[in-house]
């Protein structure tokens, strides 16, 4: 699709996650009518006099922000996952990446910290299996032909934090399984958005959308794209320490949520096609409202109960990526 025949596409995307945000921020135990919406949201914005549709909106508006943020990240580490492994099933967490995280964050979880500290040891953890990933396996990252070296290393040190894991919830105290059982699953309850996951999400899109025309040429001729002008095995590497970093913000965030950056870009490549001028934006704006609407019904849906996010994205994603795959098939033959 070219670049001006996409900005209707974007914009509508761009109006679903406004409509996303309304619909988080009308809906939960105690429902807002659209006059009372708008009124609490100038009271939130204006700072006047509180009332109680202003309260709900400053309770339900911030965890609203972080579910579309962790939904942009997801996507857009789907995208960036996808081009580098030229592999359209590709996902963020398939190196192992949210293993990491999983580990930092239990062990915080069994320390009895709590807040920004599991926040901080989630993000530690991934980074760490990112450093230890990329010194295993950096030929696999600077040329195409050793990706596979990259994709199983990967899967090894994710089934070996996967085996932490099991070990932490094993030992666990019953007092706080049911927390770390939830983070494992997804879960946005208490979650704010974060200024320097935006920044590593805005950062990461500069980077992409100013070599997009390279990563399409990348991800369509591979390591014949060197040929092209394009210098591949930079590239990957970006794409690798940016997937990466996107990852382990989001599930820092929010703990390991799945199927939003494997269906979302696919979904997206399937409308919209395969120009990542047009692929990266869509793919944001798409898992951002994706997100948003899934949390919402994570918490209203068996209200005042909660439900992890990660279960409604589950739930969402089988059937989703299922139906495009039969329809990417089908397109084939």
């Amino acid at each position: 699709m070219r670049v001006r025949r996409a900005y209707l596409p974007l914009a509508l995307l761009a109006a679903l996650s406004v409509l996303s945000f309304a619909v988080a921020l009308a809906a939960g135990s105690v429902g807002l009518s659209a006059g009372e919406l708008a009124g609490g949201v100038a009271g939130y914005l204006t700072g006047g006099e509180t009332s109680l549709a202003s309260t709900l909106v400053a309770l339900r508006v911030e965890r609203a922000a972080a579910a579309w943020l962790t939904g942009a990240l997801l996507a857009s580490a789907g995208v960036m996952m996808q081009a580098l492994l030229r592999n359209p099933l590709a996902d963020p967490y398939v190196l192992g990446l949210s293993g990491g995280a999983s580990v930092g964050a239990l062990g915080a979880l069994m320390a009895g910290l709590a807040g920004a500290l599991v926040d901080f040891a989630a993000f530690a953890g991934a980074l760490a299996v990112t450093a230890l990933l990329f010194a295993l396996a950096r030929d696999g990252v600077a040329r195409g032909a050793r990706a596979t070296l990259l994709l199983l290393t990967g899967v090894i040190i994710g089934a070996g934090c996967g085996a932490l894991v099991t070990l932490m919830l094993a030992l666990a105290p019953d007092e706080n399984l049911r927390g770390m059982v939830f983070w494992l699953i997804g879960d946005l309850s208490g979650s704010g958005p974060g200024a320097l996951p935006a920044l590593a999400l805005a950062a990461a899109l500069l980077f992409c959308l100013a070599r997009a025309r390279s990563i399409n040429l990348m991800a369509l001729y591979g390591d014949n794209a060197l040929t092209l002008g394009v210098d591949v095995a930079r590239l990957r590497a970006g794409l690798f320490a940016l997937s990466a970093l996107l990852t382990a913000s989001a599930v820092s965030m929010a703990g390991s949520i799945g199927f939003v950056g494997l269906i979302v870009p696919h979904a997206c490549r399937l409308a919209l096609g395969p120009d990542h001028r047009v692929l990266l934006p869509s793919a944001a704006l798409a898992g951002g409202a994706l997100l948003v609407l899934a949390d919402t019904v994570a918490r209203t849906a068996f209200a005042p109960l909660q439900l992890p996010v990660g279960v409604i994205t589950a739930l969402i994603g089988v059937p989703a990526f299922l139906w495009q795959l039969r329809r990417s098939q089908e397109g084939a033959l």
